[in-house]
């Protein structure tokens, strides 16, 4: 697809679906479960969840952390938090942001410490804050969704095959094109046609070997070569 433009849009969770049955967008990045009664979905990998906090907290000072090592930490729930905790750690919060950027400014200024899949962390990064991986949290899905079609359009075939790792000449579903006949190949010339251009050849080297042969001085090469001396004068 290399002269077909891509463009990209930036969404949040909650409006991602109905972004893509509006027909608003191609395909789309998503987080799982997908509804899928009208849309498709093809799961790509899992997310590593992480703490994020000031650059100075004691829990930079680890490699990983528990969700247990934060129980003494007020953890931000934002209203889009895409994580399904069965019981948010650490301590109650007295209210919850309305966006993760919300939460990540309130982290910034040393209130509170946040839970995120990692590339929200690295989509919200900071050079006051870092982030460090809880081994034991919920973990987040990625997948690739579109809209149900019959059939699905070409160019979004294309790239859900790129997106798995395919070529963009690969196919997903679609019946290959059947292959061409081979050419037939021409029935080999007459011998005597070969012959003449080989012919021609010979004659023309034979001819050359016989100049090549040639005394510079007048005389035949060879062993007639070898009698030759002065002529003989007449009487």
């Amino acid at each position: 697809m290399p002269d077909v433009p891509l463009a990209l849009a930036q969404v949040s969770s909650a409006e991602v679906f109905g972004v893509l049955r509006s027909g608003d967008a191609d395909a789309g990045f998503v987080r799982l479960p997908v509804d899928r009664t009208d849309l498709s979905a093809i799961p790509l990998y899992t997310e590593t969840t992480v703490v994020v906090v000031p650059k100075d907290h004691v829990v930079a000072a680890a490699e990983e952390v528990t969700v247990e090592d934060l129980a003494d930490e007020v953890v931000w729930q934002p209203l889009d938090d895409t994580l399904d905790w069965e019981e948010l750690p650490g301590q109650p919060a007295i209210e919850r942001p309305a966006t993760t950027a919300d939460a990540i400014e309130l982290v910034a200024a040393g209130v509170g410490v946040l839970v995120v899949p990692q590339s929200l962390a690295r989509l919200h990064h900071r050079r006051d804050l870092t982030y460090r991986p809880v081994s034991d949290a919920p973990t987040s899905r990625v997948a690739l969704s579109w809209p149900q079609a019959e059939p699905t359009p070409d160019l979004v075939e294309e790239f859900i095959g790129i997106v798995r790792g395919r070529t963009v000449n690969s196919t997903r579903g679609r019946p290959q094109t059947p292959p061409q006949p081979k050419a037939k190949r021409k029935p080999a010339e007459k011998a005597t046609g070969a012959g003449k251009g080989g012919g021609a050849g010979a004659r023309r080297g034979a001819a050359s070997g016989k100049t090549a042969g040639k005394n510079p001085r007048g005389g035949s090469g060879g062993a007639k070569g070898g009698k030759g001396g002065k002529p003989r004068r007449r009487p």
